[in-house]
């Protein structure tokens, strides 16, 4: 199993597990990302490359891994992705450059 479907896997098991949970204020938060980054005034493929961003300067290593597979799905190219992790390298400071390496690994994983 590779580093893309380890992670897929691990999220959908304990997704499931927190749904499970059965608890209203953690549904609604699910429900709100979810809703958030569905199509609205701004497209799928621009919240995505915000939500990576945010990510990044926020280094949150899964949620680069999820913004990154999002973005993929999505049809954003690599070129886009890495401008946009340059915007967050700018933003974030050089503290934000373990996280790009991982998220270049991450990509590198996605494209195979």
């Amino acid at each position: 199993m590779n580093q893309v479907e380890e992670f897929n896997a691990y999220r959908s098991k304990m997704n499931e597990k927190i749904i499970a949970a059965d608890n209203k204020v953690l549904k609604r938060i699910f429900n709100l990302d979810t809703n958030a980054f569905a199509e609205g005034t701004l497209d799928v493929k621009t919240k995505e490359l915000i939500g990576l961003t945010c990510s990044m300067v926020l280094r949150c290593d899964d949620c680069i891994k999820y913004h990154l597979g999002k973005a993929k799905e999505a049809g954003i190219s690599d070129e886009q992705i890495v401008e946009a992790m340059a915007i967050a390298n700018l933003v974030g400071g050089t503290i934000v450059i373990p996280h790009l390496r991982k998220a270049m690994e991450y990509l590198e994983e996605l494209n195979k």
